[in-house]
């Protein structure tokens, strides 16, 4: 795979656990993550870069680090992947990264295969990503776990659709990008 893949997360425990798996998965190049600077220079080089986020105790630890890639100035950036590995089937915290914008939430079982085949899910298909003021990611709206306030459901205020496909050669390409406005209430109401 052409793939870089970055691992977010300390380089010992669990980091150190997720290196080596993302090793194993042919990734074209694996590093740690060491900011928005180190991503940019590499998605020149790579077209696609992975972020691989380690388990911890407390999700919402993550959100500066995703924040930083979701809302990324660089196509390349903003569109990669988000994967958060965790050790726990945690409700709350798979609906916490759904909400930041996590592209798939993996837990154990972390063998080769199962994780090759969600990570291959990322690349070549179209996919759907929303954009709201709070929010910028994958849709979410039929999951049990998508996000339940009304800017984040799509139904309140302005929001932009958009279909993109990863490709390993050439990068993202943006598909489909629509603008979407809530009408203005009539002031005859």
């Amino acid at each position: 795979m052409k793939a870089t893949a970055f691992v977010v997360g300390p380089v010992d425990g669990p980091g150190a656990a997720l290196t080596d798996l993302a090793r194993r998965l042919d990734f074209g190049a694996v590093h740690p993550y060491a900011g928005a600077v180190q991503a940019e220079s590499q998605a020149n080089q790579t077209p696609i870069c992975f972020f691989l986020f380690a388990a911890v105790e407390d999700v919402n630890t993550l959100r500066g680090v995703a924040d930083t890639i979701r809302f990324s100035s660089s196509r390349r950036i903003r569109f990669s992947p988000l994967i958060y590995f965790s050790e726990s089937p945690s409700v709350d915290a798979i609906t916490r990264c759904i909400n930041m914008g996590f592209d798939d939430i993996i837990t154990m079982p972390f063998t080769r295969a199962r994780v090759m085949g969600r990570i291959s899910r990322q690349v070549g298909h179209t996919l759907t990503y929303y954009e709201t003021p709070g929010y910028f990611g994958p849709d979410r709206r039929d999951r049990v776990t998508g996000p339940n306030r009304a800017a984040e459901t799509r139904h309140g205020g302005q929001f932009r659709r958009l279909e993109i496909v990863r490709n390993l050669l050439t990068g993202v390409n943006v598909m489909r990008d629509d603008l979407y406005m809530q009408p203005a209430e009539s002031a005859f109401l």
